[in-house]
């Protein structure tokens, strides 16, 4: 069977996070996590009633799409998040695949005061040490590349970090994983893995299968007002969005429009 785009990406991130380790091991991660607690608390940021809740995202470039805003500045998007009305910030630490990186992170957090989610392929506790090292709030989770004992193992490991998880599930068999946890947030993804297509139906017909006390966040596909105003109609009002907004030339203009929908 041939390789997977996904499983090539895994691949990838195995020896990646195994050259990170050999410069960076995990005692020395440990230091720097001492002197980066508290975080900012992203279930609280998402459970803001009555409003639209977006998760505004720092996103250079994308597989699927390439290059979507080569000079983008992390520090300054995020600083125009916040500023108009952001939840939080998301933010791409991949470099190979996003153009992302470590610094990115960093430069949001220290200019803003809203919780700032690490968006990578977290496949090993060393990476979720070295979220906490980076100053993530939260990390995301993708259901579809970890195990169940892997994702618990690493919720848990985020409580004892006190960072939260954004649990990401692409399919009914993702959720079905993800509904074994005790992840309270759960991103409910539109695109496709395979083909990369985006059905904005996806988290219409999944977020009717989430638990009571589980927060659903829409992502991908989300490309105007009028996507907005369907989910919400649908009872989904917390959103992650990245390529509409850094694709516009005034993306704090974009957001505030977004934001302006009304929630019932």
């Amino acid at each position: 069977m041939a390789e997977s785009f996904l499983d090539s990406i895994v691949k990838h991130k195995q020896q990646e996070v195994a050259a990170a380790r050999r410069k960076n091991p995990e005692t020395a991660l440990m230091k720097n996590i001492c002197q980066s607690r508290p975080g900012r608390s992203l279930i609280r940021s998402l459970s803001r009633p009555g409003r639209v809740n977006i998760i505004a995202e720092i996103k250079r470039a994308s597989p699927s799409k390439g290059i979507l805003c080569k000079s983008l500045d992390a520090g300054g998007t995020a600083h125009i998040y916040e500023k108009s009305g952001a939840a939080a910030i998301s933010v791409l630490t991949d470099r190979r695949f996003f153009k992302g990186g470590p610094d990115d992170l960093r430069q949001a957090k220290a200019v803003t005061t809203i919780p700032v989610l690490r968006k990578d392929f977290i496949i090993s506790e060393y990476q979720v040490l070295e979220s906490a090292a980076m100053g993530a709030d939260a990390i995301l989770l993708i259901s579809r590349i970890l195990t169940l004992k892997q994702l618990t193992r690493y919720l848990d490991l985020c409580r004892e970090l006190n960072m939260e998880a954004l649990m990401e599930v692409h399919s009914v068999e993702d959720l079905g994983k993800a509904l074994h946890t005790d992840a309270r947030l759960i991103n409910i993804n539109n695109r496709d893995l395979s083909t990369f297509e985006t059905h904005i139906e996806r988290a219409l017909d999944m977020g009717k299968m989430l638990d009571p006390h589980q927060i659903p966040v829409v992502a991908s596909g989300i490309q105007s007002r009028r996507d907005i105003v369907k989910n919400c109609r649908a009872g989904m009002h917390n959103f992650l969005i990245g390529e509409s907004l850094v694709r516009a030339g005034h993306p704090g203009d974009r957001l505030k429009s977004y934001l302006e929908v009304r929630v019932a």
